[in-house]
């Protein structure tokens, strides 16, 4: 019996007579897999498929200020992020969905309702030092109008939040946070320490320009200030006679920039037709945060790839780990022990996280498990895929994903368990090997790509 059972086989198999004492013992049922997380709430594994639901609409979870222009531009699907509800889809699947999408990423230029990154002001005397305390890189080196891609963790050295870290000055830092209640941990750790900031969620939601030709059209819409900007960088400057936040940064690993309007609930409208009319004549497409691109350029997604009970030191995050920080920090302790016991060859968790390229039919939409992972000696499943998909560009599929830390290294050979859809042959698995990520070089490469290239380590 194979790992993918039908509905049929299971129901026949649970029913009537018992085997006999000379039949062999039942095959375990993978539906309930007990893959080796190393975690205290495991990863749910099991395999239930796509499962046709709506998604309600109320006031419990929020609308952005840009939703409905989201959905007058034809969003037809969507999640919730942060508590608010986030478009992912506009293309549909027979125009080419996501992927359809990725190609504007890659030859054009993309405009993304990204307002679920909620700002999270941190402002006040001290603001430094609390912002120091509470990520594990130095908030020192960054200068003001300055940005960096930052990781928070617990004490236990899970990461809780990978936002985006805007220093506008010396007293103001911004937050640009992923999916997790950021907010309340910050408020919660300075009950204790006392801090003079203030700590607050501020009406500024960012949209993002993605894509080769992001510059030309952010040079029409904002003016020359645009070419000065560099990498992470900052620009204060005006959309449609409104005050912007413009940063060089993103999602994809192409180039791209995102504006952060001030008082987003009034003025949504006013930037968002701007941008529209200035991507004119550029071939600007509204689309869904590009996934396929992301996963190329081994950008993390956290929930998916990563969350409170991971370690950066498991996720190729390791960079963001310094050696040379003399501050305490939040989860300084457990971290720097889990890196001692690596270097003394002695692994803190059971499983990495690693990149893959696999076999199948081309992966053209998003999972809707955690698909297994198997060695090539045995179906029992050791892990899981997070993040797959197709890569146009590598002409294979892709995926990052957590196995045994004895299959992480590079060239392991490993199966993979893909549905009926995607699989070679139904019921079968796939091939895959663990190679380096990222899977393709970025356009706009991040602190780990360029301190790998340089061969230096992050202190």
């Amino acid at each position: 019996m194979t790992l993918l059972q039908s509905a049929a086989t299971r129901s026949d198999d649970a029913g009537g007579t018992a085997p006999s004492a000379a039949a062999p013992p039942p095959t375990p049922h993978h539906n309930h897999p007990t893959v080796d997380q190393g975690r205290t709430v495991p990863v749910n594994l099991r395999q239930s498929g796509p499962t046709p639901m709506e998604l309600l609409i109320s006031t419990r979870i929020r609308k952005s200020p840009y939703w409905h222009l989201s959905v007058a531009a034809g969003a037809w699907r969507a999640e919730v992020y942060n508590r608010v509800y986030h478009p992912r889809g506009y293309l549909s699947m027979e125009e080419g969905g996501p992927l359809a999408e990725h190609r504007s990423v890659v030859e054009d230029v993309t405009l993304w309702n990204v307002a679920v990154e909620r700002q999270i002001q941190v402002k006040g005397p001290d603001a430094e030092d609390f912002v120091n305390y509470v990520i594990t890189r130095q908030a020192k080196k960054i200068t003001p109008m300055h940005a960096r891609y930052v990781i928070l963790c617990n004490e236990a050295g899970g990461i809780l939040n990978d936002p985006v870290l805007l220093r506008l000055s010396e007293e103001e830092f911004w937050f640009s946070v992923s999916d997790s209640d950021l907010l309340l941990w910050l408020q919660g750790v300075n009950v204790g320490k006392g801090y003079d900031v203030r700590i607050q969620e501020i009406d500024v939601c960012p949209v993002q320009i993605q894509g080769p030709r992001s510059t030309a059209l952010m040079r029409d819409l904002v003016g020359p200030v645009v070419d000065d900007i560099p990498n992470y960088g900052l620009a204060a400057a005006e959309v449609a006679g409104l005050p912007v936040i413009v940063s060089q940064t993103g999602f994809t690993g192409e180039r791209g920039y995102e504006i952060y309007l001030y008082d987003a609930t009034l003025h949504a409208e006013e930037m968002w037709e701007a941008v529209l009319a200035a991507g004119k004549a550029h071939h600007l497409r509204v689309i869904a945060p590009a996934h396929p691109r992301r996963v190329q350029a081994g950008i993390l997604s956290w929930g998916q790839d990563m969350d409170a009970e991971t370690s950066p030191l498991q996720t190729n995050l390791a960079y963001q780990v310094p050696r040379m920080k003399e501050e305490d920090y939040v989860g300084k302790k457990a971290l720097e022990a889990q890196r001692a016991q690596l270097e003394a060859g002695e692994a803190p968790f059971t499983q990495m996280l690693v990149g893959m390229r696999l076999g199948g039919r081309p992966i053209t939409d998003y999972a809707p498990d955690f698909w297994l992972v198997s060695t090539t000696e045995d179906d029992d499943p050791v892990g899981y895929l997070t993040s797959p998909w197709y890569s146009p560009e590598l002409g294979t599929n892709i995926a990052l994903g957590y196995v045994p830390v004895g299959n992480s290294q590079v060239g392991t050979r490993l199966r993979v368990w893909l549905p009926e859809e995607y699989a070679e042959t139904p019921g079968e698995p796939v091939d895959a090997e663990v190679v380096e990520v990222p899977f393709r070089p970025s356009v706009n490469p991040n602190t780990r790509e360029v301190l790998k290239d340089e061969g230096r380590e992050f202190l």
